[in-house]
């Protein structure tokens, strides 16, 4: 391995121990995810941006105060990228990825290694994981299950449609209609038509 891949999973692993939601693990799943993504897309990915990116994606929520994540996890990049000697093209194309991964942040991604990510980020939050996920958030925030179920209603039940690439929507079929599964049944426990 890349000693300046092992040195920032080291650093990145260390910044997010403290968030079981954006953290460790779930940089290491939207990681592979974008592998099996780019694997099965058939077209030009550079594996190393696709991967410095997902890498990178979130640090933001652990290192900024103030701003969008997207935002601060780009200027995080763009400066430890530099320290550890990556080029210049690289370094942009990498940014480029992360400040466009977050649908709310409201870029779009302009690159393959782009949409590859935000949409491996999106899978991420569907299915039974994304699930976990939304409550584990819903309860550190100190949210009730009505105000949690919101971010299904606001977010989560949104996220199938603004997947970029067909082979994203083949692999989120099954998590996004586990997802809406859930939510159906989850209001219908709780008396609430759907």
């Amino acid at each position: 391995m890349d000693r300046r891949l092992s040195l920032l999973e080291d650093l990145v692993k260390s910044l997010s121990s403290r968030d079981p939601v954006h953290g460790w693990e779930h940089i290491e799943r939207v990681r592979r995810l974008c592998r099996y993504i780019a694997s099965r897309y058939g077209g030009d990915v550079d594996l190393e941006i696709l991967d410095l990116a997902a890498l990178l994606h979130d640090v933001g929520r652990f290192v900024g105060d103030g701003g969008h994540h997207s935002e601060l996890s780009a200027e995080f990049a763009e400066k430890i990228l530099r320290i550890l000697g990556y080029g210049e093209d690289k370094i942009s194309r990498v940014v480029s990825a992360i400040t466009s991964h977050s649908y709310s942040y409201g870029r779009e991604p302009e690159t393959i290694e782009g949409k590859i990510l935000s949409d491996a980020d999106k899978i991420d939050a569907m299915g039974a994981v994304g699930v976990a996920r939304t409550f584990m958030l819903g309860g550190l925030w100190g949210r009730g299950i009505d105000e949690t179920l919101k971010h299904f209603e606001e977010k989560l039940l949104k996220l199938y449609g603004r997947l970029y690439l067909e082979v994203s929507r083949e692999i989120a079929r099954d998590r996004f209609e586990f997802l809406e599964k859930f939510y159906k049944q989850i209001r219908g426990e709780l008396g609430v038509e759907v």
